[in-house]
């Protein structure tokens, strides 16, 4: 009886040595959740680093949109139109309003430049009465040319800047561009070249050669847009 009862305070001992370890080890997986918090901190601050205010502006603009809708821009500065989100809305929606009305004045006016073709095509063969009939009509129609293609090209240069730049790499609307700047340069060069005839008839073919150079950069660049 005497050994019976020792075993049984050797097992009983034991029992609790066991009860003591499985309770250590609860007591470690109790620990654990503490990296759980901290790993929940770092996600909180990581949402409240990427809820910062976003950029409301492009980095690159046209120069003319810089000096009208850039953050000490000429509507800044006057407090017309304030850098904020909600009035960024609202110049997108003027984006929209002033490129449609880009996109139909540059209909228009590659319509004029069709006329205009043909009447200096008709001029450079009329005689007499026929001449100053033509004459003044080609004339009313280069008036009207410069008013459609200016309005046109001033739409494109003063329109609110989109919330993004512009895409790296060779794309349509730097195309567009492209050919802008030539066909703005053969306008200039077509409108000086035509006052210059009336001394000196004998620029003619040049006057002719930069219209339908014009034309064609004008026409191309309208093409490029739609593919």
């Amino acid at each position: 009886m005497k050994y019976l009862f020792v075993a049984l305070c050797l097992l009983c001992r034991i029992s609790l040595s066991w009860a003591q370890d499985s309770t250590a080890v609860r007591r470690d997986t109790v620990i654990a959740p503490t990296t759980t918090d901290a790993s929940a901190d770092d996600l909180l601050a990581g949402l409240s680093d990427s809820t910062e205010t976003p950029e409301l502006l492009p980095h690159k603009m046209l120069f003319t949109q810089r000096a009208f809708w850039g953050p000490k821009g000429l509507l800044r500065t006057l407090n017309v139109a304030p850098l904020t989100s909600e009035g960024r809305i609202k110049e997108l929606k003027v984006r929209r309003t002033m490129l449609v009305a880009h996109q139909i004045g540059g209909f228009v006016t590659l319509a004029g430049f069709v006329a205009q073709g043909l009447l200096g095509a008709k001029l450079y063969n009329a005689k007499g009465q026929d001449y100053v009939d033509t004459k003044k009509w080609h004339e009313r129609s280069a008036t009207f040319i410069n008013i459609t293609y200016g309005t046109t090209l001033v739409m494109a240069l003063t329109t609110p800047p989109p919330i993004v730049g512009p895409k790296r790499g060779f794309t349509t609307i730097k195309l567009h561009k492209y050919l802008a700047i030539v066909h703005l340069t053969g306008m200039v060069a077509t409108n000086i070249l035509a006052h210059m005839i009336q001394n000196n008839s004998e620029l003619k073919p040049y006057h002719r050669a930069a219209a339908y150079a014009t034309f064609g950069a004008y026409a191309a660049s309208i093409i490029a847009l739609k593919f």
